[in-house]
């Protein structure tokens, strides 16, 4: 990437934000205002982070659930140390069944809050970004029915297009309410979505 577009992410606002108030992402910002406005996560909470590196939004997560809640961040890669007696963090691939059951065995009741920023490696083949895309967001709600406490909430990112839809229909039958949003921190003209889904109708 050149020094054009280091310069012009430097000068980004919530990039600036998240350096100053030592946040590891700007995507941190997208969390807070997502979180803030639909109610995501509480004081107590246990709360599960799907592709969680670098670990923005397990520092959100963590202020939110507080010192009596727990965090567990998931992630293909290691994700360096966040300081809490209450975080843990596991390297593992969501696309895998195995997981779910790696993730009930590190909390330490069913997940409150389930929530995901994990990106697919984009080709720039606009199709099968978007089947990539699909594949990893049904991984993570799969995570988010095995895991989550009835009347537990969910939280993914998506990418518009044709398939998006299909997705909706398949959070519809697990949540009370869907919506689908953006956050402000959202670049602009980003394809990004979020997935909220609150009231977690159980198995």
């Amino acid at each position: 990437m050149g020094k054009n577009w280091q310069k012009e992410r430097k000068r980004e606002h919530f990039y600036r934000m998240a350096k100053s108030e030592g946040y590891r992402s700007r995507a941190t910002y997208k969390l807070k205002q997502l979180s803030d406005r639909y109610g995501l996560m509480r004081r107590g909470a246990v709360v599960v982070d799907l592709g969680a590196a670098p670990g923005g939004w397990l520092q959100i997560a963590l202020e939110e659930a507080g010192g009596n809640g727990f965090v567990l961040g998931v992630d293909l890669q290691k994700i360096s140390k966040i300081n809490g007696k209450n975080v843990e963090t596991i390297v593992a691939d969501i696309n895998k069944s195995e997981t779910r059951e790696m993730i009930r065995e590190k909390i330490p009741r069913p997940a409150d809050a389930v929530i995901s920023d994990a990106a697919p490696s984009l080709s720039g083949v606009p199709d099968v970004d978007q089947s990539r895309s699909l594949e990893l967001v049904m991984s993570a709600l799969g995570v988010a029915e095995g895991v989550l406490a009835p009347g537990g909430n969910f939280l993914v990112k998506a990418f518009q297009g044709s398939m998006l839809e299909e997705f909706l229909k398949e959070v519809r039958k697990s949540f009370e309410f869907v919506k689908v949003t953006k956050p402000m921190a959202s670049r602009k003209g980003s394809a990004e979505v979020y997935v909220v889904g609150k009231g977690f109708k159980g198995h």
